[in-house]
């Protein structure tokens, strides 16, 4: 009976978010309080049926309930609670109910957050954001529905996908989830604005820090999916340029274009249109991801489905709100012009290009990533485009951005001396490319330009950011928390820029022979193999190796690398050991076994690949920060909601 609840919770969810995207638009229309009123009362009541259904399913899994076939393909008997869990949202229409979910709380905390905002607006806001529910809910009930019963109820079920059982995978999604979702907050908020005709700084201020929130979620859910990449799939690597990567890659490009986008339009009331465009196109770049990940069209460890059905769905929902959107912007371009002034050398440039080469990034990730499943779709063969294609189009773009990134938070707004600024920061230049190309030059008595420009990037980062910060001090300026959030974020940039340039330079790996007794050196590290032994699992037999690692003479640690067969699977799978340390990871993945006694063995050394996710930590982290600002919770006064009240409903 609790899977029927849940699937009528869903349908009862799907008729309040129909009630919620049309009766308060009807309200704004009329001017009826009464209706504009319904907006909030809906928002609860679709997360009460939503969280309804969702808990349903979760308790089928938590109870074995294979007469449920979503439950029966994705659990079984031996599987750990924790993972029974997580199996929830580990396929298509899990992962959906999920993501419906999640765009439920973000609703309700846009609703309860937010009471400060005209109420016309807030019911536009919160009627966009049904509309999408309501895309989603339909989506799940005609053509993806979790509930769907099999008869007769198997005794035992099929188990979640064992690449998919680690806790980095119990986390990733939900993370992920939540920024992809939350960029349609941003979304509503710009399509709300463009149907009262008033975009102003007051809009963007609003918009602003749930688009910082969203970022930031979705910064740590890529990094977190990176990290269980590296940790799980076994071929040491932390990203892989795989479509599906790109697919979360490209909103989040696109929200940082934002961001600062955003920025700009709250301060000095430039870049409306860059600012609308940008929300539009990164909720569209979330979108995209969801239909990549849900057609059919790729392959990948990463996507779901494979019935065509649900990708036109998918599709045709994404032409619809895109189309949509668009069509909304070219009806009211005329509210959306700038009537700033500023001189070619302003903060205001240095935002505009930032935006610019964002933009370019995305495009080029976009070009990459679909070219070739456009080429597979209309027959004419099939083509790859891989790393090398990707690192040329970083590298092009990456430079000119860190270079900005370093001088852009201390040139003034309006216009700058542009002497000033090059008399400021030529030492610091200076110094970052010395010391960039020096460092690899001492590592490896020979010129690197490659990593000499990208450490000199890191440390240009790095040293502008610090220098604009001690230079405020200094002054004894306030330092606004959005002001360290932003310090700490270009940090972690630096740090993550060090990262992916060290990591990508002095890498080594090697693929060995080994039996027990044998050894080999890399890096100055001594990897000792003395075995392999059985072990059992809760729901798995692994054969482990065990290797000693020794380094001047002294064990400095041990690596048990497995190779897993799951309950239920036929196929081994490797589960990598990892010796970790600040500055570098020992890492070791268990082959096959081979004649004689002997495996085949992947052994690796990473410095600094930790500095990649800890780069990203600290982004998170100054996101949060910059969120916390005072200015984002003040109340705003009532004369002024009068007035954007009256303007609104014009």
């Amino acid at each position: 009976m609790i899977p029927e609840l849940g699937h009528f919770a869903l349908i009862i969810a799907f008729a309040v978010a129909i009630v919620q995207s049309i009766v308060p638009l009807v309200g704004t229309s009329k001017n009826q309080t009464a209706l504009i009123s319904l907006a909030r009362p809906a928002a609860l009541t679709q997360l009460l049926f939503v969280g309804l259904s969702y808990a349903a399913l979760t308790h089928a899994f938590i109870v074995h309930d294979f007469s449920v076939l979503y439950v029966s393909q994705h659990s079984n008997l031996v599987q750990p609670l924790m993972y029974r869990i997580s199996a929830v949202w580990g396929s298509h229409e899990g992962s959906l109910l999920l993501w419906t979910l999640i765009l439920s709380l973000w609703t309700i905390a846009v609703a309860v957050y937010s009471k400060n905002l005209p109420e016309i607006l807030m019911a536009r806001v919160l009627a966009v954001m049904g509309m999408i529910s309501t895309g989603f809910i339909a989506f799940m009930l005609f053509t993806s529905n979790p509930f769907e019963r099999i008869f007769p109820t198997p005794l035992d079920g099929n188990e979640l996908n064992p690449l998919l059982q680690d806790p980095g995978l119990v986390l990733h999604p939900p993370l992920l989830y939540m920024g992809y979702v939350g960029f349609s907050v941003a979304f509503a908020f710009a399509v709300a604005a463009l149907l009262g005709g008033k975009l102003d700084a007051t809009w963007a201020r609003w918009s602003r820090p749930w688009t910082t929130v969203a970022w930031s979620f979705l910064t740590i859910g890529i990094a977190l999916g990176s990290w269980w990449a590296y940790n799980e799939l076994g071929w040491g690597g932390w990203w892989f340029w795989d479509p599906v990567e790109n697919a979360s890659f490209m909103p989040w490009l696109v929200g940082t274009a934002l961001i600062h986008s955003l920025a700009s339009t709250e301060k000095r009331g430039v870049f409306k249109s860059w600012t609308v465009l940008l929300a539009i196109l990164a909720f569209s770049m979330s979108l995209l991801g969801t239909f990549i990940v849900r057609s059919g069209v790729l392959v990948s460890v990463h996507a779901f489905a494979t019935d065509p059905a649900r990708g036109v769905f998918i599709l045709g929902f994404l032409v619809v709100v895109v189309g949509g959107s668009l069509a909304l912007y070219a009806w009211r371009s005329a509210t959306v012009i700038s009537f700033g002034r500023f001189q070619w050398f302003s903060r205001e440039t240095a935002l505009l290009l930032n935006n610019i080469i964002f933009l370019t990034a995305t495009t080029a990730v976009f070009v990459g990533t679909m070219y070739p499943l456009v080429v597979d779709a209309f027959g004419v063969g099939k083509i790859s485009v891989g790393r090398p294609y990707f690192d040329t189009m970083f590298s092009l773009v990456g430079i000119p951005l860190l270079l900005l990134l370093g001088i852009g938070p201390s040139i003034r707004w309006k216009g700058d001396d542009w002497s000033r600024v090059v008399r400021t920061y030529t030492l610091f230049f200076i110094v970052s490319l010395v010391a960039g190309l020096l460092i690899p030059f001492m590592v490896e008595e020979k010129l690197n330009l490659s990593t000499g420009l990208g450490l000199a990037a890191a440390l240009w980062v790095a040293l502008t950011t610090l220098k604009d910060l001690f230079s405020r001090i200094s002054r004894k300026l306030k330092l606004s928390m959005s002001y360290l959030g932003m310090v700490l974020a270009h940090f972690g940039v630096a740090v993550f820029v060090a990262g992916v340039t060290v990591t990508t330079t002095y890498s080594e790996e090697k693929d060995l022979r080994m039996v027990p007794g044998s050894s080999y050196n890399i890096s100055g590290y001594e990897f000792r193999f003395q075995g392999t032994r059985k072990v059992q699992g809760p729901n798995y037999i692994a054969d482990e190796a065990v290797i000693e690692v020794w380094s001047d003479g002294e064990l400095s640690g041990e690596l048990l690398p497995q190779k897993r067969v799951y309950s239920g699977k036929s196929n081994p799978m490797t589960d990598a050991s990892i010796d970790k340390t600040f500055t570098r990871d020992l890492y070791a993945a268990l082959g096959e076994e081979l004649d004689g006694g002997a495996w085949s063995m992947r052994v690796y050394y990473k410095p600094l690949i930790r500095w990649i996710w800890l780069g990203c930590i600290l982004m998170t982290i100054g996101g949060a920060l910059a969120v916390s600002d005072r200015r984002y919770r003040q109340t705003v006064k009532n004369k002024v909601l009068e007035k954007n009240t009256a303007a609104a409903s014009a």
